[in-house]
């Protein structure tokens, strides 16, 4: 049977990390980034997707590593493919020795994953705060003593750096503003299709792309806060509820109301 259904939970571990157990059929992400990292086990068939620099293919039994905020895609193609991941943010790695950098997308390692399904099944089935925590944390500590490195040094000008940084951090902090490419670049000091060209090499996404992923983890926010989903639309700059419902899907991987369902959130769906 082809069904497909995705949970997602968070966990009061590191401040609130976020889980994600699914099986999919034929459910395809776009090019997208998440604020945190993503590590995951496959436990059934096998995930192709993209991560920045080329196409990967995870088959079972491998563990899949997106570094936060790194541009990514999943193709799920003909066939069906189950498993389970943890989102990280960096600031949840403060007490790890640092957020690392994982160069490698797929990992064979027989021990790390079955320490990482040892942890996701505790989590699921195990009120006890310390043998939770205990088990996040070392998980995490073996990935990063095991496969983490140090970020590679870029060679993009320094004199755009600053400029692109400014950008992306007005994008961050205004993911709803109505703003034109043109009025970026004005703020940036740089001419329009510098801009363009340079922040998608440098993160990734062209400013737009960058900034509907922005508005979906305002969304995030907002829902967890018990906000009523059309006013989420309409308050992240979605033009309506549909328009969130498919961004939302392609980048999280369960519409705005299975989120809110699985966050223990009722709220009112439109």
């Amino acid at each position: 049977m082809n069904t497909e259904h995705a949970a997602y939970q968070i966990a009061d571990e590191l401040g609130g990390l976020e889980l994600l157990n699914a099986h999919y059929h034929k459910q395809n992400f776009s090019r997208h980034t998440h604020e945190g990292y993503t590590v995951g086990v496959i436990e059934t068939g096998a995930q192709r997707f993209y991560r920045t620099g080329g196409n990967h293919v995870a088959p079972k039994h491998s563990i899949i590593l997106i570094n936060a905020d790194e541009v990514h895609s999943c193709d799920g193609g003909d066939g069906s493919c189950s498993y389970r991941a943890m989102y990280p943010v960096p600031a949840q790695f403060a007490n790890l020795s640092g957020a690392p950098y994982f160069s490698e997308p797929v990992v064979h390692d027989k021990v790390l994953a079955e320490l990482l399904r040892l942890t996701f099944n505790t989590l699921d089935t195990s009120d006890n705060r310390l043998l939770r925590e205990s088990l996040v944390y070392s998980s995490l500590t073996q990935l990063m003593a095991r496969h983490g490195k140090h970020r590679p040094s870029d060679n993009l000008a320094a004199m755009a750096k600053p400029a692109l940084a400014l950008v992306k951090s007005f994008i961050d902090d205004h993911p709803a503003a109505d703003i034109s490419l043109v009025e970026l670049a004005t703020l940036a000091g740089l001419s329009p299709y510098y801009l363009l060209k340079q922040f998608q090499r440098y993160y990734g996404l062209p400013p737009h792309a960058y900034q509907i992923q922005a508005r979906v983890r305002l969304a995030k926010g907002k829902i967890k806060q018990g906000t009523r989903l059309l006013d989420v639309a309409l308050d992240c700059g979605f033009h309506d509820q549909s328009h969130l419902n498919r961004h939302f899907k392609k980048t999280v991987g369960v519409t705005p109301g299975q989120f809110a369902k699985e966050i223990g959130r009722n709220i009112i769906q439109a």
